[in-house]
């Protein structure tokens, strides 16, 4: 119990310290990180052993894709079009950047959309002389809407579906009707909440509009063979298990590749420049922090407070499973989070004896983690990795500004799930 209360109090610093940003949040993180490890609550091997390294280089691995990416111009050809199509209105925009990163997300995973997305919105405000913040904040959003639409568009789906033997068709039939009804809700909010807030120069929009974007592409050869990789990386990452490949190998393999073939020449430029090593670092510090909540017993003994409460009663047990797993996914990272609530739901189907009543619980488990995720600044991956790309573009993105708008939208995406599930199960 008191290694419990130690790392909860450290967790509880490291949270404080990202929430009032009083320190760098890679900084906050490593420190909560290691001191873990100095307080004996957690040895060296095991808080290095739970840093999961097929993230970490799968995060690599995608931004030396994008580097490459960017060099071709497509990015900004991109950012013209779509703004062209809004008639570079910025509500207008934004729905439309909302709505594409949520359809994305579905397939190619919230992480990897981002990160292709998030610059050509950087490109559109740039050129409408707006701040991206507020676009920014809502493509996050829909890329944790987004994924949790399939098997493989959030990383807890995949460990889901793992452990149950779902197959991608399963998600997709239970998953998809509220992500869709989710989705129309929150282009709701968009216009409720940035109506009135944004307003461009009839001059900039001018300007945008006689942009001839097919002048932007820079290098032809390069973008057909980047867009031809990213295609295959896309459907390996689709065939994983026919495959056994890692999303990591996958990544890394592609990243590569261009690489080579693109600047070979200028690795350490590009290693210097385009990968972000503090979003990087920072992933590392939180999966070290959240396993000492795991090894200390804290993560299950919430789990196994959810089996005294419901007695393994499935209808209440999927709404605890919603809302619980909706506020924990805010707080801590939901892979790790999902990774400890399986064994107890695995637990749970034995208890109740009938296997046919569990599918709800585990889509109440999906959903909650995946749109719990957007509830704060750290909750999922996207979020972490938009903010980072963000701040090294010279946009900074507080705690503050960003869960002031995600626990709206994750407020109302768990309302939505929670009638969903009644109504569809019960």
């Amino acid at each position: 119990m008191t290694l419990m209360l130690v790392a909860l109090a450290i967790f509880g610093v490291t949270y404080l310290l990202i929430i009032t940003e009083w320190i760098n949040k890679m900084l906050a993180a490593l420190m909560g990180g290691f001191a873990i490890v100095l307080t004996g609550i957690v040895h060296q091997e095991i808080a290095f052993a739970a840093i999961d390294w097929n993230v970490i280089f799968f995060l690599i691995g995608m931004m030396l894709v994008i580097s490459v990416m960017r060099q071709t111009g497509l990015f900004m050809y991109l950012a013209i079009r779509i703004a062209k199509m809004a008639k570079g209105r910025p509500l207008s925009i934004m729905v439309l950047m909302y709505l594409l990163t949520t359809f994305i997300s579905a397939f190619m995973g919230s992480v990897t959309t981002i990160m292709i997305l998030v610059p050509i919105v950087l490109l559109i405000a740039s050129e409408l002389k707006i701040t991206p913040v507020p676009f920014i904040i809502t493509m996050v959003i829909g890329s944790n809407a987004g994924g949790a639409a399939t098997m493989i568009g959030d990383p807890p789906n995949i460990l889901i579906g793992s452990a149950t033997d779902y197959n991608f068709m399963d998600f997709l039939l239970n998953l998809t009707p509220p992500v869709l009804i989710i989705t129309i809700f929150s282009v709701g909010l968009i216009w409720l909440l940035y109506r009135k807030g944004m307003h461009v120069s009839n001059e900039n929009r001018a300007k945008l509009m006689s942009y001839n974007e097919h002048n932007l592409i820079k290098n032809k050869k390069l973008l057909y063979i980047s867009l031809i990789t990213l295609v295959v990386m896309l459907t390996a990452f689709s065939l994983q298990g026919v495959m056994h490949f890692e999303t990591a190998t996958i990544a890394m393999s592609a990243g590569l590749f261009l690489l080579v073939i693109s600047d070979r020449k200028k690795v350490e430029h590009i290693l210097a420049s385009d990968v972000d090593w503090v979003t990087i670092f920072f992933f590392m510090g939180l999966f070290m922090i959240v396993e000492s909540l795991v090894e200390t017993g804290f993560i299950n003994m919430i789990a196994e407070g959810v089996m005294k409460v419901t007695h393994g009663e499935p209808r209440s047990t999927s709404m605890v499973i919603l809302w619980v797993s909706s506020v924990f996914s805010a707080v801590i990272d939901n892979v790790p989070f999902v990774a400890a609530m399986i064994p107890v739901l695995e637990r749970l189907s034995t208890l109740i004896g009938k296997p046919d009543m569990m599918p709800p619980i585990w889509w109440s488990l999906a959903l909650g983690t995946c749109l719990g995720g957007n509830g704060t600044l750290i909750g999922a991956s996207a979020n972490i990795v938009a903010v980072g790309i963000a701040n090294r573009n010279g946009f900074h993105i507080s705690f503050k500004e960003y869960t002031r708008i995600g626990v709206v939208f994750t407020l109302s995406a768990i309302i939505v799930s929670t009638i969903y599930i009644l109504l569809r199960y019960y």
